[in-house]
């Protein structure tokens, strides 16, 4: 199995007055089809309206942790009404001085439609992010934050 997108940049027509004044805009199509525009942060002079990679990564933690906490459930023959992430993370430095995610934090909200105990429920978490595929490509640690 294996999975591309294609990423295209390509400079604005507005003068650079400095060289670090340029474009971070940019354009992802997905092998679905999918586009969405992209830009670093704002922070590090991106457009505020698009997609960033910050924003991408934990987007791709999220959704792969629900859907591998949804298959679980599945097969635990748990019905699930909804589920809910709020999810975060936040920069800072590894020890070689490099900036990267340092901290990712899950909030996932579950709504079974059964009572479940929170000693299954936070199981199923934990196995959900240990067979999570993204989870496994990442160093940072992944925290979690569950209401029950």
């Amino acid at each position: 199995m294996s999975f591309n997108i294609d990423l295209s940049w390509s400079p604005s027509n507005e003068p650079l007055t400095e060289p670090q004044n340029f474009s971070r805009d940019h354009k992802i199509s997905f092998g679905s089809g999918q586009q969405i525009q992209g830009s670093s942060a704002p922070e590090y002079s991106g457009s505020s309206d698009k997609v960033n990679p910050e924003e991408s990564l934990l987007a791709a933690l999220a959704s792969c942790h629900m859907l591998t906490f949804l298959t679980i459930a599945h097969l635990k023959r748990l019905p699930i009404l909804s589920y809910q992430d709020k999810a975060y993370a936040e920069l800072g430095k590894n020890s070689a001085g490099k900036i990267y995610l340092s901290k990712i934090v899950l909030k996932p909200v579950v709504e079974f439609a059964t009572e479940v105990s929170e000693d299954v429920i936070t199981k199923m978490h934990d196995k959900a992010h240990c067979n999570c595929f993204i989870a496994n490509s990442l160093s940072s640690e992944t925290a979690f934050e569950v209401k029950y």
